[in-house]
């Protein structure tokens, strides 16, 4: 055998080597329980992944698979589950196990703190609970930073980019004030805002707003509430393209912002046109729908769909102020 042809044997047999180790990493089973939420454990549906596409549930391997093809990845959560979490720190690190190193961008952090989150990395750059000292998570209205830190930590101990997506606060507070319209022309132009959403998604926008207030908020104040939601996922995408590394980027935030039909990969579209993106949503459990097609926009707007146990089964409209009726101590 050449010398020539012995290099080539031995870079074939390094590949096929990363390749099975590759392959081993993404063997990984997810987080085993006991779950953390507390409802629905038993549910036919809990633990597994539902692909609206195919119409087939599919496995966790597979799940992190199609993430690994994709170029921007979009995690989506309900907040206050900390299984959610869990489950998306579970999937960065399948990503990363693999080789991929995505800039992972997160809701939570506005644009604002970029400067802050990049000074506290220069100073101590594994230290999660570091960086949410530094950002005044404890005051930002989030659930408590436990929840996140394996998300974040996974970030931090990969060396990948760690970013804001969410709106400044001022451009929040002026699309609150005066909607989309009240924005600088060269910020609408810049997040892709000038051309609004579907009338379908529109109006479906304007209805799940109403309901989520249980119908006790008037249409200006919804109105103002669904040009917020575009501008942040518009601001989210912008966010995804800009941090983007060769390998992409990663975006943690509520399900709401990750479905297909008018979330951020709809702005993803028109701001990354032909980029490949796969949306996932994490969805609680409901003890009277066995069935995935019973969640209706909850099991069809996404990529994939991995459901999980519940926090609780409180009715949000019984504490929610209406007219005639104070809000509950």
């Amino acid at each position: 055998m050449t010398d020539r042809a012995g290099a080539a044997l031995a870079v074939a047999l390094i590949t096929v080597a990363l390749g099975f180790l590759a392959l081993v990493a993404w063997a990984d089973p997810p987080p085993a329980p006991p779950w953390e939420s507390a409802l629905g454990r038993e549910h036919p549906l809990t633990a597994r992944i539902w692909e609206p596409t195919s119409g087939r549930f599919v496995t966790a391997a597979a799940l992190a698979t199609r993430l690994a093809a994709a170029r921007f990845v979009l995690l989506g959560e309900k907040h206050d589950n900390a299984d959610h979490h869990r489950l998306q720190a579970w999937l960065l690190r399948e990503l990363l196990g693999a080789g991929r190193r995505p800039a992972v961008a997160f809701e939570m952090f506005s644009v604002d703190d970029d400067a802050t989150i990049a000074r506290q990395r220069a100073s101590t750059p594994l230290d999660a609970a570091a960086l949410a000292r530094a950002v005044d998570w404890s005051r930002s209205g989030w659930p408590d930073f436990r929840l996140y830190e394996p998300i974040v930590r996974a970030a931090l101990e990969a060396g990948v980019p760690v970013v804001g997506a969410n709106l400044s606060r001022a451009v929040t507070q002026t699309v609150r004030r005066g909607g989309i319209g009240a924005l600088d022309p060269a910020v609408r132009a810049r997040l892709g805002l000038e051309r609004g959403l579907p009338p379908e998604a529109s109006i479906a926008l304007f209805a799940e707003i109403r309901r989520n207030h249980c119908d006790a908020i008037p249409d200006e104040s919804i109105e103002r509430m669904a040009d917020v939601q575009r501008a942040r996922d518009a601001q989210m995408a912008e966010a995804l393209v800009r941090a983007a590394t060769r390998d992409g980027a990663v975006l943690i935030a509520g399900a709401g912002h990750t479905r297909v039909d008018r979330g951020v990969p709809w702005a993803l579209a028109r701001q990354a046109p032909g980029a490949r993106v796969v949306a996932l949503a994490l969805v609680e459990v409901r003890k009277d729908l066995p069935d995935p097609a019973g969640y209706g926009p909850e099991s069809t707007a996404y990529d994939a769909v991995w459901f999980t146990p519940r926090v609780d089964d409180r009715d949000p409209c019984e504490s929610f102020p209406t007219p005639g009726r104070p809000r509950a101590p």
